[in-house]
């Protein structure tokens, strides 16, 4: 029986059957030739943490020093309103679904990070060096397939951005084989290229010569600790290596390929050319595709009272001047990869997850800024609730899962973690979440200690 099948007939647990008892029934449905399609992920990560209150949980109702400057604007759902800085996505909105109510207790950046990459409380609140695998590290070790050239999880990232500390994307007791290859540098500058992929040109035909092959890679990346470094370093080679002989896969990554039409419609920005370039990776096969959305701009000087990333602090930036900056280029790249995923019949098997660390104080403080030397507005640190969108994965959309209280600060209803996000993408993804690696001591440790897929999420049979 495939997953559809699953679900034309009623719920697992109507069945009495569990995750373990389905994942079976989809492996005896492969051996007997069943063809299924495989399903796949982007993760948008927005460092620093969006807002809720300059985007999808806006509370024009609330004291002026709460809501802040912008106003609502109605989108095609009903009832459903969010930034006016977002008029492309109020036109799609009947596509993608917000999430009000995912909320944790982690303030800190490193905190933020590690407990929303690894599903777990870390053991330290502060630093971005994972205790526990991040999601990505366990994804490429449940779904990397020796047949299969395209690496299982990548991970797009600024330049001097790509050390795997820096969003907690460490494997942790996996090994740091397991980690996500990395894509570093800016996609839509003229001359960007996958730097650890590239061979010089006295190698160009020697590819049936696999140690000529190794030599002959330019600036090879292995950003990895001390533990495992050999066979990481085969396993990143071997990577590079496949991607090199595969010619469909080499192609993935050569945004050149596409026309200038679709490139202009995603936007000549970090943003919008690693939006594109997720969706071509997994059409070519990648199960998942992290993609960091930071600076929208890295070859260019960032306005005096912006700041770099998604981290609206006022000592950082005019937070309403950095969101007329970021927010359209934000606003332009996830609806192009909305309607793009849809319109090339995408959206049953690839789902789209979009969310930073936390959200921001509901309360606007102010305060003299390092590059500005003026008063700024600004908000800090908020784990107590935040805004996600989803779409994608089949699933039933144009919704609004949870609420806030009238001033943002937290849930009211439906409260979430961030796990049973988790929980929802590893169902997508056919992983069985109760499974376990060992960890350093040889204790087993599940892929997911807690949480449950969000009813609401589920695909529509």
């Amino acid at each position: 029986m495939s997953r559809r099948s699953f679900f034309e007939v009623g719920a697992l647990s109507m069945l009495g059957l569990g995750m373990s008892d389905f994942l079976r029934a989809e492996a005896i449905a492969k051996k007997a030739g069943r063809r299924l399609k495989e399903k796949s992920v982007i993760f948008v990560w927005l460092p620093g943490g969006m807002s809720q209150l300059e985007s999808y949980d806006m509370k024009p109702n609330a004291p002026v020093e709460y809501r802040g400057v912008f106003n609502p604007i109605r989108t095609n759902v009903p009832g459903t309103h969010i930034c006016e800085l977002f008029p492309k996505q109020a036109k799609l909105a009947d596509k993608f679904n917000i999430i009000r109510s995912i909320h944790h207790e982690f303030a800190d950046h490193g905190g933020g990070h590690k407990r929303f990459m690894t599903g777990r409380n870390p053991a330290l609140p502060v630093g971005f060096v994972n205790d526990a695998p991040s999601v990505q590290s366990i994804i490429s070790r449940k779904l990397q397939r020796a047949d299969h050239p395209m690496p299982a999880s990548i991970a797009g990232v600024d330049r001097s951005r790509s050390g795997i500390d820096t969003f907690s994307l460490g494997a942790s007791y996996l090994g740091p084989s397991a980690t996500p290859f990395m894509v570093v540098g800016d996609p839509s500058a003229k001359d960007f290229k996958v730097e650890n992929i590239g061979l010089t040109p006295h190698m160009e035909t020697r590819l049936d010569d696999r140690m000529h092959l190794l030599r002959g890679m330019d600036n090879l990346k292995r950003e990895m600790d001390r533990s495992g470094l050999m066979e990481a370093m085969d396993v990143f080679s071997q990577r590079a290596s496949d991607i090199l002989t595969a010619p469909q896969v080499r192609e993935a990554f050569d945004l050149s390929k596409e026309s200038t039409q679709t490139r202009d419609r995603y936007g000549w920005s970090a943003y919008g050319q690693r939006g594109l370039l997720a969706r071509r990776l997994v059409e070519a096969g990648c199960r998942f595709v992290t993609m960091v959305w930071e600076n929208p701009f890295p070859s260019k000087t960032i306005p005096k009272n912006c700041t770099y990333n998604w981290d609206s602090h006022a000592v950082n930036c005019d937070m309403f001047a950095d969101s007329r900056w970021r927010m359209p280029v934000y606003d332009q790249a996830v609806s192009a990869l909305i309607e793009d995923i849809h319109e090339r019949g995408l959206d049953k098997d690839v789902l789209v997850v979009v969310t930073g660390e936390f959200g921001r104080t509901p309360k606007i403080n102010t305060q003299i800024g390092t590059q500005t030397g003026v008063s700024q507005p600004g908000r800090d640190h908020w784990p107590n609730a935040m805004s996600n969108i989803v779409f994608g994965g089949g699933m039933r959309t144009g919704q609004i899962i949870g609420a806030t209280n009238p001033r943002a600060e937290y849930p009211i209803e439906r409260p979430m973690s961030p796990n049973d996000l988790w929980a929802t993408v590893y169902q997508h993804l056919g992983i069985n979440y109760d499974d376990s690696f060992d960890d350093f001591q040889g204790r087993p440790m599940p892929i997911l200690p807690f949480g449950d897929p969000i009813p609401e999420l589920m695909p529509v049979a």
